[in-house]
């Protein structure tokens, strides 16, 4: 099957956001070369799920499962949501924070998908999304909490100029928001060291890209 063509626009780049030290990384993005980035973070997450430590294997109907499965599901959104901002928004902090989640969380589902394999479960399952979670937290519209629905999708894909980032802010900073209550649930309910470990990286990953979405959302409405 042959690959389908780029486009010029396919390969604009944009400069890395300055550090706090206000030291700009010399290294630019295309979108070709996100997509790298992507693959390649999905790989070492992978590579990094294999290291999980074999003591205890959880069943299919375990906390662990369902957590890595949804978690699975949600961060796919996000990664989508952060390409197409990364392609179309329009302030750089707003390209550079959708580079740092679409990267960030494809290395997150890779080592999930890899504990899934590693425990002999299959990565969808037989229970339903969100049983997993003792609050009582349902899937709405079959959607998990904080995820964006299809017609929200839509209107970003569609969205143009500065839109593009204030639809993509404000996604975002729901689907993090829902991405939080659900780590939180999986804290409360499990004792296996890894999912303890990446469950606390992600929260505390999402809690400081909330701060970002938010400083962002208000650059955006000027």
């Amino acid at each position: 099957m042959t690959a389908p063509a780029t486009t010029d626009s396919e390969y604009d780049e944009v400069q890395a956001v300055p550090d706090e030290g206000g030291r700009a990384p010399a290294r630019r993005y295309g979108v070709l070369a996100l997509a790298i980035m992507v693959v390649v973070g999905l790989l070492l997450g992978y590579a990094g799920g294999l290291l999980t430590p074999r003591l205890t294997r959880p069943g299919d109907a375990s906390v662990e499962a369902g957590f890595a499965r949804d978690m699975t599901t949600h961060h796919a959104q996000a990664v989508e949501m952060s390409l197409i901002a990364y392609r179309s928004a329009t302030l750089p902090e707003v390209r550079q924070i959708a580079v740092d989640i679409a990267t960030g969380q494809q290395g997150e589902i890779g080592a999930m998908q890899t504990w899934l394999r590693e425990w002999e479960l299959s990565p969808t399952g037989s229970q339903p999304p969100m049983s997993w979670m003792s609050d009582g937290a349902t899937v709405k519209d079959g959607l998990m909490p904080g995820m964006a629905t299809p017609q929200q999708m839509a209107a970003l894909r569609d969205a143009k100029g500065i839109e593009v980032d204030r639809q993509f802010l404000t996604l975002m900073y729901d689907h993090h928001l829902g991405g939080i209550h659900m780590i939180d649930a999986a804290l409360d309910e499990t004792d296996n060291a890894e999912v303890v470990r990446m469950a606390q990286t992600m929260k505390a990953t999402q809690q400081s890209e909330l701060n970002n979405l938010r400083q962002l959302q208000a650059q955006a409405k000027g």
